[in-house]
């Protein structure tokens, strides 16, 4: 089993040269909150993706949900930088999830600018990309790779 330190290494190795700490797949995102109290979910799509479409099933205060984008519209979210200083400390892991990789890793690179070092990317998403049918869940993301989650 790997270490907090291990995880978070490969993860800085996956992501060279981005603006933000690096990237976890979503088993890794879920083995750093099982083993580590100091490690956070920053959920970032909306609040209604969440509330219809389902969230991560993890200890109560590890998952924090920050909008990246507002709903309706889809307008960037002017307060991120003030909310997300609400929910997470700027030494704290923060694995940022979204639907699908985009929004998070917008979101890291943001979080990072603002002091918060240790961002990372949830790759893939909750959801991941769609499939041929355009249905989304069966390819990649937090759902498909079997982790726990609530549904809408």
């Amino acid at each position: 089993m790997s270490t907090t330190e291990d995880i978070l290494d490969a993860a800085r190795k996956r992501a060279p040269g981005q603006p933000y700490a690096g990237a976890v797949t979503p088993q890794e995102a879920y083995a750093l909150v099982q083993g580590n109290p100091n490690v956070k979910i920053v959920d970032v799509r909306t609040n209604a993706e969440r509330d219809w479409v389902g969230r991560v099933a993890i200890p109560e205060g590890q998952h924090v949900a920050v909008q990246w984008a507002t709903y309706p519209g889809g307008q960037p979210n002017p307060a991120f930088g003030p909310q997300l200083e609400q929910v997470a400390g700027k030494n704290e892991v923060l694995l940022f999830l979204c639907r699908s990789g985009v929004r998070s890793r917008h979101s890291a690179r943001v979080a990072t600018e603002l002091g918060y070092a240790n961002s990372f990317d949830i790759l893939e998403g909750f959801e991941g990309d769609r499939d041929q049918e355009g249905h989304r869940k069966t390819v990649g993301g937090w759902c498909k790779a079997g982790l726990p989650w609530v549904g809408a």
